[in-house]
C-alpha cells in the first residue's frame, strides 16, 4: 500500500506491506518533483516492485488521481501478476465531500454538529458532564483533516 504524507512542504510517499500478521513499514520517497507525473510515478513504483521481488507483490494501493491511476494501469500492464487498486478511504473521502456538497440535508447536518460541539466543548461544566456520562468518550472534533488508512 502506499498512502501521501505532506510535512513542512516536503510530499512523501510511505510504502507499506500487508501481511496476515499486521502491517510494517517498508520505505518513503519524497515525490515532490514526481508526483504530478504518471510516467515518473511508475517508475517509482516499478523500483519497490522490483526492490521487493515481483514474486512477492500481488497489489498496489495507490491514490485515485490521475496520474496514479495511469500510473497504476502502467503497472499492470508491465507487471501481468500485479492488480492496481484504487484505495477505498479515498473514495469515501471523496464520496462524503460530494455528499457534503450535494446534499442540503448532509450540509445542515453537519453545520449543526460543528455548533454543538463547539458550544459543549467552550464550557468546562458540559465537557465534566459529557465525561462522566459518556465514561470518558469525546465527542469527534470537525476538523480539516486527510484521510488516513494506517
Amino acid at each position: 500500500m502506499m498512502d501521501k504524507l505532506i510535512r513542512k512542504g516536503v510530499l512523501f510517499a510511505t510504502f507499506w506491506l500487508i501481511v496476515l500478521k499486521g502491517q510494517f513499514f517498508l520505505s518513503s520517497v519524497d515525490t515532490y518533483n514526481i508526483s504530478k507525473n504518471a510516467g515518473k510515478v511508475f517508475e517509482m513504483l516499478d523500483v519497490i516492485v522490483k526492490r521487493n521481488g515481483e514474486e512477492n507483490v500481488v497489489q498496489v494501493i495507490i491514490d485515485n488521481a490521475a496520474n496514479y491511476t495511469a500510473a497504476g494501469q502502467l503497472l499492470m500492464g508491465k507487471q501481468k501478476r500485479l492488480f492496481w487498486t484504487p484505495c477505498v478511504a479515498h473514495c469515501i473521502d471523496l464520496i462524503l465531500e460530494d455528499f457534503e456538497k450535494k446534499l442540503e440535508v448532509h450540509q445542515v447536518t453537519i453545520a449543526n454538529g460543528r455548533r454543538i460541539t463547539s458550544y459543549i466543548y467552550s464550557r468546562t461544566i458540559l465537557i465534566s458532564m459529557l465525561r462522566h456520562f459518556t465514561k470518558g468518550n469525546d465527542l469527534i472534533r470537525p476538523a480539516t483533516t486527510r484521510f488516513a488508512t494506517a
